[in-house]
């Protein structure tokens, strides 16, 4: 049972690896355009950190260990500092 759950938990990773992947290219297809390089990889990395913040708001949400819920507040506090960044950097 552990390796087919081993499996699929690395099939659903590959998934979603290829929406990112997919997500990326339409965006830079949209906004290639519009961005230069640097804007365009920011834009990407907000994406990264977006998908970051949602895991994290969702694994704090279901621990029940103080300590480990203190630990993932912090590190939503970096995300959302870096998120900030990244988007002004867009501007």
């Amino acid at each position: 049972m552990g390796d087919a759950g081993e499996g699929l938990i690395d099939q659903e990773s590959r998934i979603q690896e290829r929406m990112e992947e997919v997500a990326r290219e339409r965006a830079s297809q949209r906004l290639g355009a519009k961005l230069n390089a640097d804007q365009l990889r920011a834009l990407e990395s907000l994406e990264s950190l977006r998908l970051a913040r949602t895991e994290l708001l969702r694994q704090q949400v279901a621990t029940t260990h103080e300590a480990r819920r203190a630990q993932l507040g912090h590190a939503l506090q970096e995300l959302e500092r870096r998120i900030a960044e990244v988007t002004a950097l867009i501007g």
